[in-house]
């Protein structure tokens, strides 16, 4: 079945953890043997290959980079500027792999409908279609800096990450959007952009909410239901999004999946943790909504964590294939299948990108 991931970090692993997404799965974990600056090294997921074995045609891509202020104890840039140049340098990146002929920027409904015809017809001869999304404003130093990004091909923007933000709070932080939040809502909306709610903690969700009318999705979030933490959405929130016609990409980190996880310590074997903790997300989602078209895929596949922190039945992002069938041994019918695999992101995204 045709996938659409609306969360996968490609440049950021290009660019920082050095992975050649040309080789294969196996090839970057081999490279990477003996490696120990990251907990995830040689134990990758993602490749363009897998993601063609994996019949993952398009993506959400995205650009990230953390500004921090003095104080702020996470990785991060000291000025925005330098975290703008961060993105530029993932967007080169992206740009090579389109002149290699290994992905194709979709900016546009034409360009989106084009390039869906065009895979499911002959993906062989297809490269992969990316939408460009910015995980975190902190790069946007003003909002000329955010039309620039809108002309690169901008399409989807998440307003904070982790911590204190520039225009919001994110993960493990509390505030709202004040005076910058409200602006860049405001460009965002004038735009069209669509405004990724993920990592927003609760008062800047509400806050953002209560001021923002345009389109709106969580592109990689799982529900609080089940790992009560602020990362996750509540049932409030996820109807909220639901009132507001978004899709909810399901995360596969395993710390997001299962209760009590402990980073370092805790393994996909000793929590148990499998694809059937994303069906139950997804099935939670679907049960608030009362139908299957508010959730989807956002994987956030080797988004700082690999094979240590995935679900168990995992190997290689190509393992998505599994989910259709676990999904009708649970009773879905094909359609709402087909909606959870594509069909929700393929319809937000042709109604909401640009003509």
């Amino acid at each position: 079945m045709f996938i659409l991931d609306a969360h996968l970090d490609l440049s950021m692993n290009a660019m920082e953890w050095n992975r050649d997404l040309t080789w294969s799965v196996a090839a970057i974990r081999a490279s990477e043997k003996g490696m120990t600056d990251k907990p995830d090294r040689g134990k990758n997921t993602v490749s363009f290959e897998a993601m063609r074995k994996g019949n993952i045609g398009i993506c959400v891509a995205t650009q990230i980079a953390r500004y921090v202020k003095p104080g702020n104890n996470l990785l991060g840039w000291k000025s925005p500027h330098q975290a703008w140049a961060q993105t530029q340098g993932q967007l080169a990146w992206y740009r090579a792999m389109e002149k290699e002929g290994h992905l194709i920027q979709i900016r546009s409904k034409t360009q989106f409908t084009n390039h869906f015809k065009r895979w499911n017809q002959d993906k062989s001869n297809s490269p992969i279609g990316y939408i460009l999304s910015l995980e975190g404003a902190d790069s946007i130093v003003t909002m000329e800096y955010l039309h620039t990004a809108f002309e690169e091909g901008l399409r989807a923007i998440g307003p904070a990450h982790y911590g204190p933000g520039t225009y919001a709070y994110g993960t493990d932080s509390v505030g709202g959007i004040g005076i910058k939040g409200k602006e860049l809502l405001k460009e965002i909306q004038k735009l069209n952009l669509i405004l990724d709610a993920t990592h927003l903690c609760d008062q800047s969700f509400w806050e953002t909410m209560a001021v923002y009318e345009g389109p709106v999705w969580a592109s990689h979030n799982n529900c609080r239901k089940f790992v009560d933490h602020n990362r996750q959405f509540s049932d409030e929130q996820i109807k909220e999004l639901i009132t507001r016609k978004a899709v909810i990409g399901m995360a596969l980190d395993a710390w997001m999946m299962v209760p009590n996880w402990v980073r370092g310590k805790s393994t996909p074997e000793s929590t148990g943790v499998s694809l059937e903790h994303t069906i139950q997300n997804i099935d939670h989602v679907c049960q608030l909504a009362g139908n299957s078209e508010h959730v989807g895929i956002g994987t956030d596949l080797d988004g700082g964590f690999g094979l240590e922190q995935s679900p168990k039945d995992i190997d290689t992002i190509a393992d998505l294939q599994k989910i259709p069938g676990m999904l009708e041994k649970r009773g879905y019918a094909k359609t709402d299948i087909e909606n959870i695999m594509h069909g929700n992101f393929v319809r937000f995204l042709q109604e909401h990108l640009p003509d």
